[in-house]
């Protein structure tokens, strides 16, 4: 079944337990953690202190986006925290190999994120050694942005080659997913979707993660 994962950069962060415990009882599958450090995306987020308390309330998995320059400083903290899942973006570590392995050592599952103008082809070599990919829909930095439709070529490229090097291999796609594009999405071999302005523009949680799941209701 497709996994749900609602972004919580744009949840209300004045009452954000309250946010996370509505997320739970609408049915969410995950929480989307997009940590960005203004650097190598323009713009702020939140830093560790903040993903160790939402690890402590959440009772689902925590799904933690690394949107920095120097990911291998956030890894071993991660690890100790039990994070679910860490994904880090291959435009950010000249040897990608070797935080992937740290990963897998602390039983974390270890993702590789793309931008939308990196060619899948780029992380081929590790497909066997990775739990899943994240493929950006948008240019990383804000919420709120358009759905790029070049990634649907992506994902049909990175699936084929999945099917044969890593069968089990999760494709994550973030940005700009709504009711509109979720059954293309999902057609087109997608695991996980990663949503936020879509969600929680509207009260009703619940209605909203299930619209996204149209193939399975």
């Amino acid at each position: 079944m497709i996994k749900i994962a609602p972004s919580l950069l744009s949840a209300n962060f004045a009452r954000l337990e309250n946010e996370i415990n509505l997320l739970q009882e609408a049915k969410a599958d995950m929480l989307h953690l997009d940590v960005m450090d203004g650097h190598f995306v323009p713009n702020l987020t939140y830093g560790l202190p903040i993903i160790q308390k939402i690890k402590e309330i959440s009772a689902l998995p925590v799904d933690v986006h690394l949107m920095v320059s120097n990911p291998e400083n956030y890894l071993d903290t991660l690890g100790k925290w039990n994070i679910d899942y860490v994904s880090i973006h291959q435009e950010t570590v000249p040897h990608l190999h070797r935080q992937v392995s740290q990963l897998n050592k602390m039983k974390v599952k270890s993702g590789i994120a793309l931008n939308p103008g990196t060619p899948v082809e780029s992380i081929f070599p590790l497909i066997a050694d990775i739990d899943f990919v994240l493929i950006m829909s948008v240019n990383p930095g804000f919420g709120g942005q358009t759905f790029l439709a070049l990634v649907y070529d992506k994902i049909l490229k990175l699936r084929a080659y999945a099917k044969k090097h890593n069968p089990t291999l999760e494709i994550e796609v973030d940005g700009g997913v709504n009711n509109v594009n979720s059954t293309k999405l999902i057609d087109s071999g997608v695991d996980i979707l990663v949503a936020g302005s879509y969600i929680f523009q509207n009260s009703d949680y619940k209605e909203q993660i299930k619209s996204l799941r149209k193939k399975d209701v």
